[in-house]
């Protein structure tokens, strides 16, 4: 998993409560089998007029402005919905590394820690602030630093921001559940070195 430690770059407001995750990535392309290519598909039913090729012009993310964004700026309950692991990889393929929230659903919350994303959250009114920014000032970037615990604009705004201690050191060390493991790997190779050699065909026909 990529590693997360001070992220810089210009900041894409999505001004809106509820975004859920059939929204994020529409169910049609959940048949995919690879863990990747999911990115295109992001926002399909907003970024795209009926012909599913030509962008909206009205979708705040098809700005010119906001092209190369690293940062989402989103409004309450983001990521509702059903549970699909999807959604934060079709986010995460698109370019965005963080998200600002002033509320996140839970299991969304937990996938995007698991796949390398930080989710931050924030009070509403600060939230409102940053979304305005990022309407009205052309190339609004924003740095967050995850060891600091901060998010700041660079021109004099700077907010802090809690996360769980366990969930930071895996960002920062680039540890998903496997690499958690593997972390106990000479433990778990002494541990089968030791296995009775009886016990190595359990399971097998004879």
């Amino acid at each position: 998993m990529q590693k997360f430690t001070t992220l810089s770059g210009i900041a894409a407001p999505l001004d809106r409560a509820n975004v859920d995750t059939d929204q994020i990535i529409p169910k049609q392309f959940l048949k995919r089998i690879e863990r990747t290519g999911f990115g295109e598909f992001l926002f399909f039913d907003w970024r795209y007029l009926d012909d599913g090729k030509t962008p909206d012009p009205k979708f705040e993310l098809n700005e010119d402005r906001y092209s190369g964004a690293v940062v989402l700026i989103a409004n309450k309950n983001f990521g509702c919905g059903s549970s699909r692991e999807h959604a934060p990889w079709a986010l995460d393929q698109y370019g965005f590394r963080a998200i600002i929230s002033p509320s996140f659903a839970d299991i969304f919350f937990n996938n995007c820690f698991k796949n390398g994303m930080l989710p931050v959250v924030l009070p509403q009114e600060i939230v409102d602030l940053l979304l305005a920014n990022a309407k009205t000032t052309p190339g609004y970037a924003l740095t967050v630093d995850l060891p600091g615990q901060t998010v700041s604009d660079g021109h004099g705004f700077s907010a802090h921001f809690d996360v769980d201690p366990f969930r930071k050191h895996c960002l920062l060390n680039g540890l998903d559940d496997i690499g958690l493991t593997l972390q106990d790997e000479p433990g778990i190779t002494a541990y089968e070195a030791t296995r009775p050699t009886w016990r190595t065909g359990v399971g097998q026909a004879a």
